[in-house]
């Protein structure tokens, strides 16, 4: 039961966090730049997937240690 929830919030957390990546990049590149649509969306779905390659193994054992302390 409680490693279900480990799993629920670290999914939540590194996925709201590559989405904030992305969603940064886009930004950037919108504010930023001549860029075309297909380059800044090409670019964000690379931030959002190379941020849930990172972040996925890295969130979810420091949120189980953190979870199990409390």
């Amino acid at each position: 039961m409680k490693s279900d929830r480990t799993a629920l919030v670290s999914v939540l957390i590194y996925t709201s966090v590559s989405l904030l990546a992305a969603g940064a990049f886009l930004a950037a590149t919108t504010l930023r730049g001549d860029y075309s649509w297909v380059a800044r969306s090409g670019g964000a779905a690379w931030v959002f997937l190379l941020s849930m390659i990172i972040l996925m193994p890295t969130i979810t054992p420091w949120l189980k240690r953190r979870l199990r302390e409390r």
